[in-house]
């Protein structure tokens, strides 16, 4: 099973940001694919950000505009950049990941594998 480790939450003001990292045992974008997802207290797990071998991202409506998903492929790190940090932004963050296997990276439904996930607070 490969290893994610997640880094990087932590508590915020409303308006401010914070950068999420995800460090893989094995990355290889082209059979691996990884994306964050997040859970609020009382609610179920959700795709936030996802992007594939080509560069393509895809976003929850709920955070376009003020996050961005980047990898760095030399560090086999997966990053979330939290800008306009909201409250209702407030959840534990997870890496999340799968193996490929001609499947779709922008596909939230495909992941399989989870970090131990980070929390991110958002006070107003």
């Amino acid at each position: 099973q490969v290893q994610l480790v997640e880094s990087g939450g932590g508590s915020v003001q409303a308006g401010g940001s914070l950068r999420l990292s995800c460090t893989s045992s094995v990355y290889t974008y082209s059979r691996y694919c990884m994306g964050w997802f997040r859970q609020a207290i009382g609610k179920e797990r959700e795709g936030v950000a996802a992007t594939d071998s080509d560069g393509r991202t895809v976003y929850a409506d709920s955070v376009k505009g003020r996050f961005t998903i980047s990898k760095d492929n030399a560090k086999n790190t997966l990053y979330l950049q939290m800008n306009s940090l909201k409250p209702e932004d407030t959840a534990m963050y997870y890496c999340a990941g799968f193996v490929r296997l001609g499947r779709s990276c922008l596909d939230f439904y495909n992941y399989n594998n989870w970090g131990q996930g980070t929390q991110v607070t958002v006070s107003s």
